[in-house]
């Protein structure tokens, strides 16, 4: 049994980890926004050179007005998550400032530029560059999000995810009608989820893990690594208390989990152990499951 004031302390920093991928989210929204908003600077400080070209006194201006960003900008969600997070890139110019050069020298961006399209759609091609060619390929800006977000390894994908079906789902030109992408489809539902999983899993962490060593008694405890009986004690947790998850679902969920945060070996092990495991709960009549079908004979 794990101490009450122990378990409360983890799952606020289990619930806080998750809300550092929105917010991470957030803050690459915000990046982009704000290497856009640099044309203005970038004009300027061109028509300020001693001797400015034709160009320079004139600059294309295109990426400034561009409709997926003032969309953005616009949106009360957005509005409302970058005071949330108190999000401000304009505290180093000049980190902002190398990123835009790098894109202005891009054939991409130089193609934009002359392009007449001026639509929604036409004006995401270029963001989706920005983010995935510009951005993801810096080493300075990967740096910034690993020293801000200890977790940026493996959040990251989740946070590309979330980009990207932004820029898809923006598809009205009334700000007040687009949404942000929010962690989950149903997060007061998926939260609660999370949170029993995690408590009820802490709480009976000495019962699943007799139930994991009854069946890996032929195994060096050393040998079986850390991640594998971890999601083992999830996986029983999962298939002990909650009744509407049909144990086919649990199984395979967790094999899943095994290909993305374990070893090449975990999942055919993690397979083999669960089935013996399923099998002794079944014996005992431990597995409630409501509905027909939901426990596999």
């Amino acid at each position: 049994m794990t101490d009450k004031k122990d378990i409360l302390t983890s799952k606020k920093a289990l619930m806080l980890s998750i809300d550092n991928v929105y917010e991470m989210y957030v803050r690459m929204l915000a990046l982009i926004s704000e290497i856009t908003e640099f044309t203005a600077v970038d004009t300027i400080e061109r028509a300020n050179k001693h001797f400015p070209t034709e160009e320079d006194l004139h600059p294309n201006e295109k990426l400034l007005h561009n409709k997926f960003i003032v969309l953005l900008q616009k949106n009360p969600e957005y509005q409302s998550a970058i005071n949330k997070y108190q999000v401000n890139w304009h505290a180093d110019p000049d980190f902002i400032r190398t990123i835009y050069n790098k894109l202005k020298t891009t054939p991409e961006y130089t193609a934009y530029l002359a392009d007449a399209d001026d639509s929604l759609e036409g004006s995401k091609e270029i963001i989706k560059f920005i983010f995935r060619k510009i951005i993801l390929k810096s080493q300075n800006i990967i740096q910034a999000f690993e020293d801000k977000f200890i977790n940026w390894p493996v959040d990251k994908e989740v946070m590309q995810g979330m980009v990207a079906k932004t820029i898809k789902n923006f598809v009205s030109e009334d700000p007040f009608k687009n949404k942000l992408t929010p962690i989950s489809a149903d997060w007061k539902e998926d939260s609660k989820f999370v949170e029993d999983l995690f408590v009820y899993t802490l709480k009976n962490n000495n019962e699943y893990q007799g139930l994991i060593a009854e069946r890996t008694k032929n195994w060096e405890s050393e040998r079986i690594a850390l991640m594998d009986t971890i999601l083992m004690k999830m996986a029983i947790c999962e298939l002990m208390n909650f009744p509407s998850i049909p144990v086919k679902v649990t199984i395979n969920e967790y094999l899943d989990l095994s290909k993305d945060y374990s070893t090449p070996k975990s999942n055919s092990f993690i397979n083999g152990i669960l089935d013996k495991i399923l099998g002794d709960l079944k014996r005992t009549n431990s597995i409630k499951k409501l509905g027909r079908g939901l426990i596999e004979e």
